[in-house]
C-alpha cells in the first residue's frame, strides 16, 4: 500500500475514513482526528506556539510569521525523510491554516526518490467530495473513495429533504472574531443547504476580513461563532471575550437565544469528511425539528451573554 505522509489534517482524516489508516506513516503537526493517527510522527510545526494566545493575538503572530518567513508552518525534512514516503499530501486553499502546497514540494524535492504531492485544493462541497476522490486514486482505492462519496452525498441529500419548505432564518456566522471575518469556501454552502440564509461570506471565495461596522444592519435570525481551529469550549472564551461587539451585531439572536458556538476546527473549518457532520449539525441548530436525531453534544452549543441568566 501507498506509503502517505499527510501534511493536511483533513488529509488524515480522509485517509482513514478511506480505510487506509494503517498507510499513513507521517502526519502534521495540526492533525488531531482520528484518535488513532495520533501516534504517528508529526512532521511539521507552527512558527509559534498559539496554546496561550487569544484570537487578537494569533492574528498578529500569523501576520508577523507571514511576513518573517513567507509562512506560518515549517516542515521537518529529516522526519520527513526517515519515513520514506510516496505520497504526500498537502493542500493550496489557504496558506495560513496548514502547510500550503509550496512547502510541500519543496521538501519532496529533497527526498531520493522524490515523492508525489497531492494538493487538495477544494473551495465547496464538491471540491472536498472531488479530494476524497483524488486520495482514492492516488492511495490505489478509488473504489473506496466513491462508495465514501455516495454515502455523504446521501446524508447530503437527506438534510436537504428535511429542511425543504421550512421557514429560512438569516444567519451571521463569524470565522474568526479579532479582527473578525466573513466564512468563505464551503461554509457558507453548509449554512444553505442547512436551511439558512447566510448573510456574510460568498462559496467558493475566501475567507475576508470585515469590519464590526459592517455588520450591524444585517438582522441575524442566528448567529453562529465559529473560530478557524478552535474547538467548542476555545470558541465560548473568544464569544465571551468579544460579547460587547457580538451584541452589537447581532442582539436579536442573541436575546431570542439562537446565538451559537460550535466546534470549528472539527466540523467547519476542515476540507474533509467532517463536514457533512457540520450541515447535520447547523440542521439541527436551525430547524431542531427536522434534526432531532443530532447529538450536539461537545459539538455545538447555546451561547448567551456573559452572566446573563
Amino acid at each position: 500500500m501507498t506509503r502517505i505522509a499527510s501534511l493536511l489534517a483533513s488529509g488524515t482524516e480522509i485517509a482513514y475514513a478511506l480505510g487506509i489508516g494503517d498507510a499513513v506513516v507521517g502526519i502534521s503537526h495540526e492533525c488531531d482526528h482520528p484518535p488513532e493517527a495520533l501516534g504517528r510522527p508529526r512532521l511539521s510545526r507552527a512558527r509559534f506556539d498559539p496554546t496561550h494566545l487569544d484570537s487578537g493575538a494569533i492574528d498578529a503572530a500569523v501576520r508577523q510569521a507571514m511576513q518573517q518567513y513567507g509562512s506560518v508552518y515549517a516542515v521537518d525534512v529529516e522526519r520527513l525523510a526517515a519515513v520514506e514516503p510516496e505520497l504526500i499530501l498537502t493542500q493550496g486553499v489557504c496558506e495560513v491554516c496548514a502547510v500550503p502546497t509550496l512547502s510541500a514540494q519543496e521538501a519532496a524535492a529533497a527526498l531520493d526518490p522524490a515523492p508525489t504531492v497531492l494538493s487538495l485544493d477544494a473551495h465547496d462541497l464538491a471540491g472536498i467530495l472531488g479530494s476524497i476522490r483524488d486520495v482514492g486514486r492516488a492511495a490505489g482505492v478509488a473504489d473506496r473513495a466513491e462508495a465514501l462519496v455516495v454515502s455523504l452525498e446521501r446524508r447530503i441529500d437527506a438534510v436537504r429533504r428535511r429542511v425543504a419548505g421550512r421557514p429560512r432564518p438569516r444567519v451571521l456566522a463569524l470565522e474568526w472574531l479579532d479582527p473578525p471575518f466573513a466564512p468563505g469556501h464551503w461554509v457558507p454552502e453548509m449554512i444553505e443547504l442547512a436551511g439558512g440564509v447566510n448573510l456574510l461570506g460568498a462559496t467558493g471565495q475566501r475567507s475576508r476580513q470585515v469590519g464590526w461596522s459592517e455588520l450591524t444592519d444585517l438582522a441575524a435570525d442566528v448567529l453562529l461563532v465559529m473560530p478557524c481551529g478552535y474547538g467548542l469550549a476555545a470558541s465560548r472564551d473568544d464569544a465571551d471575550r468579544h460579547h460587547e461587539q457580538l451584541r452589537a451585531v447581532a442582539g436579536n439572536a442573541i436575546e431570542a437565544g439562537r446565538a451559537y458556538v460550535v466546534d470549528g476546527s472539527a466540523y467547519f473549518n476542515r476540507s474533509g469528511p467532517r463536514v457533512v457532520d457540520g450541515i447535520e449539525i447547523l440542521a439541527a441548530l436551525l430547524h431542531p425539528e427536522a434534526q432531532a436525531d443530532i447529538d450536539l453534544t461537545g459539538r455545538a452549543a447555546r451561547w448567551g451573554l456573559p452572566g446573563a441568566p
